[in-house]
């Protein structure tokens, strides 16, 4: 008998689990193989995927910068007659329609004009031509207006309604009446018309105030704030300016307070045409006239334009950054001449011996020795050290520690060691292929 053979069990030590029967070690390997292979899956699914999910993770925030970066697009909602607000006009041009009066809502001049023009067209059709002006054109936030929009307004064949012009305004639209101040009645209530024109006595007080005007000798001026009327009406270029010089009376927070609405209607009652204008902020960056400072072409492009080539840079240096490491699939190509494997491997050999690379030419010897050895011991490629290297002492007469000293020992120091390591692993192959 061997020494390990009357050896007693209390000597050998407590048995671990899985060799407590003869064929436990060989049931518990298979096990092990499985939960390395499924973490070996594990392991470059989650790498591969990590670089998409950090590109789309980084696209999702650039946009959500962008969407913070990018401008608010502007809107005028003071007396827009679709706005219910409280500085909207949504009540007024309701009343306004129920009474049987046809109101237009606009927001760019040239829809105003548009409009106006249908109007004349319909009264060319109705056989009256050469009547005036049978449409009233309402423009709320007149200093809104570019000094392009002022000249084309001016050219309407149309009553105007301005609430609170400006002196740039004036010049353009209603010539003769000047700002004399800002009313220190801002909006506040004046109960007493104190003029001739009837549609404000009928109104009695009203929220008026804003601004104050000069006007000249012809004009009718009411509610006088500071010595100057804040409601001016007259007529001039053939046809009815009526001035106000605020439009808190028109609002949905006033229009029910004192006078506001019926002032409102009185002085909008003159034609059942009604072309309201509500203009829009312009935009943030435009375009110089022609006899302006010269600009440079970026200066001249709005910041949504900006906007788009940061987006634009973001997702092309993502793209990038995501093919970057990708190389692509081989591509076989003719070579011009048939080298022989021989030359190869001894091209290959003189590279590793010029650089002494004798660890990566001992890694790929070993490599390579494994390569052809695992299928014939029913080993995966991937298969664990400890489970090769007791495949191979099971088929070799080399114990154990000398079979991991040529498998996975350290790398050679010098050339004889790589020549002496190389024959061991033939060897060894040889050995094991042979059973």
């Amino acid at each position: 008998m061997t020494a390990a053979q009357l050896s007693s069990p209390a000597d050998a030590g407590p048995a671990s689990p899985g060799e407590d029967a003869p064929g436990g070690t060989q049931e518990a390997a298979p096990r092990q193989r499985g939960r390395a292979g499924r973490a070996g899956r594990a392991g470059p699914a989650w790498r591969r995927s990590r670089l998409p999910l950090a590109l789309i993770g980084m696209l999702l925030l650039a946009g959500l910068l962008i969407a913070m970066l990018s401008p608010r697009p502007q809107v005028n909602s003071y007396l827009d007659p679709a706005s219910g607000a409280p500085n909207g006009a949504n009540a007024l041009t309701d009343i306004l329609g129920e009474r049987g009066f046809d109101v237009v809502s606009t927001y760019a001049p040239s829809d105003a004009l548009s409009a106006v023009g249908q109007v004349a067209v319909r009264q060319a059709e109705a056989g009256r031509p050469g009547r005036g002006p049978d449409v009233t054109l309402v423009i709320t936030s007149p200093g809104l207006l570019t000094a392009g929009q002022r000249r084309q307004l001016a050219g309407a064949r149309a009553d105007l309604f301005l609430v609170a012009p400006g002196p740039a305004v004036l010049a353009a639209l209603a010539p003769g009446i000047f700002v004399a101040h800002q009313s220190r009645i801002a909006d506040g209530t004046i109960e007493r018309p104190a003029c001739g024109l009837r549609q404000a006595a009928l109104a009695g007080s009203a929220n008026v105030g804003g601004l104050a005007y000069q006007i000249p000798a012809g004009a009718t001026g009411c509610y006088p704030a500071g010595g100057h009327p804040s409601v001016v009406r007259y007529a001039a270029g053939g046809r009815t300016i009526t001035i106000v010089g605020s439009g808190a009376a028109l609002t949905d927070g006033d229009l029910a307070g004192n006078g506001n609405a019926a002032l409102a209607l009185n002085l909008l009652s003159a034609h059942r045409e009604i072309v309201w204008l509500t203009p829009e902020p312009p935009a943030a960056v435009s375009v110089a006239p022609a006899t302006g400072p010269h600009r440079s072409a970026p200066s001249l492009l709005p910041a949504g334009v900006w906007l788009l080539i940061l987006q634009l840079l973001i997702v092309v240096a993502l793209a990038a950054l995501w093919r970057a490491r990708r190389f692509g699939p081989l591509i076989t190509e003719r070579l011009p001449v048939v080298v022989r494997a021989s030359e190869t491997v001894e091209g290959h050999a003189r590279l590793y011996q010029s650089r002494r690379a004798r660890d990566r030419a001992a890694a790929a010897l070993r490599q390579a020795m494994l390569g052809r050895t695992l299928p014939a011991l029913g080993l995966p490629p991937g298969a664990a050290r400890e489970a090769v290297t007791d495949a191979l002492a099971a088929r070799s007469r080399l114990s154990r520690p000398e079979i991991e000293a040529i498998v996975d020992g350290q790398a050679p120091t010098s050339d004889a060691d790589l020549v002496r390591l190389a024959r061991n692993l033939d060897e060894l192959e040889k050995e094991v292929r042979a059973q």
